[in-house]
């Protein structure tokens, strides 16, 4: 597959042969939803909690006799149907992680990418670089290229100057080519791709 290169500026700089097998492949929905609900759970504090019973404190004296009151029979007051008791059943401090396959999570990734590719919103540029990190100045470029919702990757490091103008956008993400991810491609309209991002792609993948 072959794509033009553009440059932030709206010029063109090329094209660049793009590998069938990590960009070419026919998006399965399912790949991508349990990449996705891997990731959110993953990310999960899991830090929520309440009281039970047993973390109550108050008496533990019976509150009226056995037989006799017309009452139902009740031994605590820490019992979850009694105001001040312990929660019954409530959540507790744990992980949300479930496993999944990491040939499985290279896959989505690859079928991530390749939605994109199909769906005409992936862009490949020269390179993410600014003279000065002016976000006056990265958001006009980003308008020659119709970019509201992007998440860019660009190379090993993010440019200090593109990274400083591009985090006050909003729907603009930039992250380098080792954090790019299933989720982060999804929620953006569009994927940017610098050259070298394109290349470490590939090298990851062969």
């Amino acid at each position: 597959m072959q794509l033009d290169v553009t440059t932030f500026g709206g010029e063109t700089a090329g094209s660049v042969e793009l590998d069938d097998a990590i960009f070419g492949l026919e998006p399965r929905a399912d790949l991508l939803a349990r990449m996705v609900r891997w990731q959110l759970a993953k990310r999960r504090a899991g830090t929520h909690a309440v009281k039970n019973r047993a973390d109550i404190w108050r008496t533990g004296k019976k509150m009226f006799k056995q037989k006799g009151t017309g009452n139902a029979r009740h031994g605590s007051a820490r019992a979850p149907q009694f105001r001040g008791g312990g929660r019954a059943f409530g959540p507790q401090v744990r992980s949300h992680e479930h496993d999944l396959p990491k040939k499985v999570r290279a896959l989505a990734l690859r079928h991530a990418l390749s939605s994109k590719a199909k769906s005409q919103t992936l862009v490949v540029v020269d390179d993410a670089k600014l003279d000065a990190a002016k976000t006056r100045a990265l958001k006009d470029q980003f308008g020659k290229l119709g970019l509201s919702s992007a998440l860019i990757i660009s190379g090993a490091e993010v440019e200090p100057n593109f990274g400083l103008a591009a985090r006050n956008l909003p729907n603009i993400d930039v992250l380098p080519v080792q954090g790019i991810n299933v989720y982060d491609i999804l929620r953006r309209d569009t994927l940017v791709l610098t050259r070298a991002a394109v290349d470490a792609l590939e090298a990851r993948f062969k």
